[in-house]
């Protein structure tokens, strides 16, 4: 009985070190997501997208149309708060940018 239970303690050892690297990597990307930075209005990829933290600060932009915002747009993620259009930054969900394109 003793070799079995050696022999169950060598298996579950093994599956666990073999599914810690998998494990730690799910991990890392959703801190990493959660720590995205926001997205700076002044620079210079948000303004070449005329990018604004509060959507209806773009009424007077030809582009826009009420009820756009950034939590609306096909762009938008919602659980890291980024923008496809800007990698590496979150962007306000109450925000608006000339790209904006319906969700699907």
């Amino acid at each position: 009985m003793a070799n079995q239970s050696r022999r169950h303690f060598i298996r579950s050892s093994v599956l666990g070190l073999v599914g810690l690297p998998l494990g730690i990597g799910i991990l890392s990307k959703t801190a990493f997501a959660q720590s995205l930075p926001r997205l700076d209005p002044s620079a210079p990829s948000a303004q070449a997208l005329n990018y604004v933290e509060d959507a209806s600060n773009a009424s007077d932009h030809p582009a826009y149309e009420a009820g756009e915002r950034c939590d609306n747009c096909m762009f938008y993620t919602a659980d890291t708060q980024g923008c496809q259009l800007f990698p590496e930054h979150s962007v306000a969900p109450g925000g608006w940018c000339q790209s904006w394109v319906a969700q699907g």
